[in-house]
């Protein structure tokens, strides 16, 4: 922790005294977010939060609405296959160059071609009809395709090579400076950008572990830090605490199908006999108090999760439970689980017991296994805490329960949830959930002719009124908690009212930095 303890005293002493002695055109962030492979949106920059440099085609509100942004117009054709979209013709790169349709195909069709954290297999092919006019088609009708204009930064086909992640030209708000990995990202605002101009001139990024954030904080070196839940309530002088709502859920997987000795094609096992019965899943998501939950694992700072997208538009409506401890041991009792000698409810031979696998070197994670193992044990369900690492998780989280973290801006989280044709690709449906209704609802959303028309359809997916993947269907999973994203921020700081955040503590909060201000004289 040392040696960035001693960078943030240097940046302190480079920008001078602490952060509210005057009005500022320069900001300092200690908010974490650097990616491993570069700034280049075909390798996954800009997935969590805006790219910063690189425009997208449409952007998001505060309520996550849509909004243009290089795009001023989209269509998508009757048999859902092609998308015609007019860009602005005002729009300049950094480098001074103009950005053009080309770019947006090229961008569309290198992605695709990329092998990087990017999926879009669907694309069949994209094409500059002219200067401002790209059309793009799709191999199926798949309408959570449309993320990608919201993500998915434009690069320039002129100078895109090997080296671009490392110096990033875009249309965005800022422009790129100077990266020192593990260190610091300095950006200056873009004087070629279209849109208003940002209030700062500068901003720097500090990429220090927690503790070197705070004590950052804590001399007036920075302007705003992300903190984790155990230093949440460490408020320094001059900072005002930002709880920022999320759909960063954390959810304890349930394996779906029973165990039969089934295999992945690498070995790893298949099914669980305990969590297969819907008894047990559904008497562990009666019986969690996930409120005790957020209390003890986050220290208040969080929701209860009752399903993946809580709060967003195309989640399932009356999915919160009730905690019922009563309910939830008559339900056992009905299925046949009765208490054993140890207080372990067993049947036809089988203890209700398996491990809670989380990574080990995740604090979080482990709070919450042991929280809800302590939960489950008036159940008489037997829940063992099980710290290992993600290639050792990998091994077994088709077989046992694991504690997940997911959450996304797009109802694909759901597909890659629940989808049975996902199961056990990478850590898409982990559990091999499959319902052929759910299937069948995913379909018809995947066709609507918008994204917001598909909403409704995702939504029943969770319970149509007779099955479904929700707490009222299969309960397919026992969803636990979202995390709430706490920033400390310099009370001069204006950030506006942020948006429900994804899965990741700090960049998201930059997905609205081109209109955030400096409110003291």
């Amino acid at each position: 922790m040392f040696p960035n303890v001693l960078r943030a005293g240097l940046v302190l002493l480079c920008f001078g005294a602490p952060a509210l002695a005057a009005p500022k055109t320069d900001l300092v962030l200690a908010i974490g977010g650097e990616p491993e492979t570069g700034f280049d949106p075909l390798l996954g920059w800009g997935a969590y939060g805006h790219p910063l440099f690189q425009s997208t085609l449409l952007t998001r509100g505060p309520d996550l609405e849509t909004e243009g942004d290089l795009a001023t117009a989209w269509t998508l054709s009757d048999d859902r296959l092609t998308w015609t979209v007019t860009i602005r013709p005002d729009a300049v790169f950094s480098d001074g160059t103009k950005l053009t349709a080309r770019d947006v195909a090229f961008t569309y069709l290198k992605g695709r071609d990329t092998a990087g954290a990017l999926d879009l297999s669907v694309l069949d092919g994209a094409e500059a009809l002219d200067d401002t006019t790209v059309r793009l088609r799709l191999r199926k009708p798949w309408i959570t395709f449309t993320e990608t204009f919201f993500s998915l930064g434009i690069v320039p086909a002129a100078s895109y090579g090997p080296d671009y992640g490392r110096r990033p030209v875009g249309s965005g708000p800022y422009r790129f400076l100077s990266w020192q990995p593990g260190e610091q990202l300095i950006v200056e605002r873009n004087p070629n950008y279209y849109g208003r101009a940002p209030a700062f001139v500068r901003v720097t990024f500090l990429f220090t572990g927690d503790d070197a954030g705070l004590a950052a904080a804590r001399g007036g070196a920075v302007d705003m830090v992300s903190v984790p839940a155990p230093l949440a309530d460490a408020l320094p002088d001059g900072f005002r605490a930002l709880p920022v709502r999320t759909v960063d859920n954390r959810g304890l997987s349930l394996p779906f199908p029973p165990d039969e000795g089934r295999t992945t094609p690498n070995g790893a096992r298949i099914g669980n006999a305990v969590t297969a019965d819907p008894a047990i899943r559904h008497a562990i998501n009666l019986g969690l108090d996930r409120q005790a939950v957020v209390d003890v694992a986050l220290n208040g700072h969080g929701t209860p999760a009752f399903g993946p997208a809580d709060g967003l538009p195309w989640a399932g409506e009356g999915e919160t439970v009730a905690t019922d401890l009563d309910a939830a041991r008559r339900l056992l009792d009905a299925a046949g689980w009765a208490p054993g000698a140890d207080g372990v409810r067993v049947k036809n031979g089988v203890r209700a017991a398996f491990p809670v696998n989380y990574p080990a070197a995740d604090a979080t994670r482990q709070a919450l296994a042991e929280t809800v193992a302590a939960l489950l044990r008036p159940l008489g369900i037997e829940a063992t805490p099980k710290g290992s690492s993600w290639d050792a998780i990998g091994r077994v989280m088709h077989a046992e329960p694991v504690i997940f973290g997911f959450g996304s801006h797009s109802p694909y989280q759901l597909y890659s949830l629940y989808q049975s044709t996902l199961a056990g690709v990478e850590y898409q449906n982990p559990t091999f959930y499959g319902n052929a209704r759910v299937d069948d609802l995913f379909a018809e959303a995947q066709g609507a002719p918008s994204l917001e028309a598909s909403y409704p359809l995702w939504a029943k997916a969770a319970f149509d009124g007779q099955t479904g993947y929700g707490t009222r269907g299969d309960a397919a999973w026992a969803w636990l908690v979202n995390l709430d994203h706490v920033y400390f921020v310099n009370r001069c700081l204006d950030v506006g009212r942020p948006q429900i955040e994804p899965h990741g503590h700090g960049w998201p909060i930059t997905a609205s930095i081109a209109s955030w201000t400096w409110t003291c004289d």
